[in-house]
């Protein structure tokens, strides 16, 4: 009985959350927010982590607003940031894919509670569609989907392209999606100098961080299919903000923010 009732439980939260009403309901269910109360005040769209009271700083904005928050802590500071730079850039009718995003990812459901309705994740973990309010949840492959030319506004990808992405394939399919003058936002996990893994696996691929040398890189790369920074991006950082302590490796992120030219020609390279 008690299997049953659980069942049928999920299936009528299932349900609820279809509708963006009831999704509206499971968020205030769950976090007690149903309208975030102002705008992001987050202008570091190309930055470094630099310690744990920028960490603490967005921790308290997120509650400020009255958002849903990340449970892992520093992972809130480049979701702000994408947050602002994609209201301050787009309007609430825009098209938005969190690619390699999660089902506890927040970037889309904050982007939801400030009336945005077209708002897909793409990750090859998700064996059939979900759908949670106006937010659809798809398998895809970020570095080849099935999503048309210029179908959206905005791309966020945070925490993704450490996990063994090939960044040449990455860039050119988020500049094939993107619409001409399109957002890519892009974090990762990130020092200046080397920080020795111990040849450590995670999610099938060897645990990557990248160096300040891999992030210009990185840049060029991305410059190759038309994307280009938005802003200065200083990769300076002395402190270890990060751990993750599976692992025992600490480090720091970086957030990265790109435009899509609108003159841009896709390369082959």
């Amino acid at each position: 009985m008690k299997h049953i009732y659980r069942s049928t439980k999920q299936w009528m939260r299932k349900l609820l959350e279809w509708t963006n009403l009831g999704y509206r309901l499971s968020l205030w269910r769950d976090h007690r927010v149903i309208t975030p109360r102002g705008l992001p005040q987050a202008p570091w769209a190309n930055a470094v982590l630099n310690n744990h009271e920028e960490v603490r700083q967005a921790v308290e904005q997120v509650a400020r607003l009255k958002l849903p928050p990340m449970r892992f802590p520093p992972k809130n500071w480049d979701s702000l940031a994408a947050l602002d730079i994609i209201l301050k850039n787009t309007t609430p009718d825009a098209h938005i894919l969190d690619a390699g995003g999660e089902q506890y990812s927040v970037i889309l459901p904050w982007l939801f509670l400030y009336g945005y309705e077209h708002l897909v994740c793409g990750n090859l973990v998700f064996d059939r569609p979900i759908k949670k309010g106006p937010i659809r949840y798809l398998y895809a492959d970020i570095t080849k989907t099935d999503f048309p030319d210029g179908a959206f506004d905005a791309i966020t990808c945070l925490s993704v392209v450490e996990h063994g992405v090939e960044l040449a394939a990455y860039f050119r399919e988020m500049s094939r999606i993107l619409k001409p003058g399109g957002l890519l936002i892009t974090s990762t996990d990130y020092f200046e100098t080397p920080i020795d893994t111990k040849g450590q696996v995670s999610l099938g691929c060897p645990i990557h961080i990248f160096t300040k040398g891999e992030i210009l890189q990185l840049v060029q790369r991305a410059e190759q299919f038309g994307l280009r920074l938005v802003g200065p991006l200083d990769l300076a950082c002395d402190e270890k903000v990060v751990w993750w302590d599976a692992y025992d490796l600490r480090y720091t992120f970086v957030i990265i923010s790109m435009r899509k030219c609108a003159d841009s020609l896709r390369s082959e390279i």
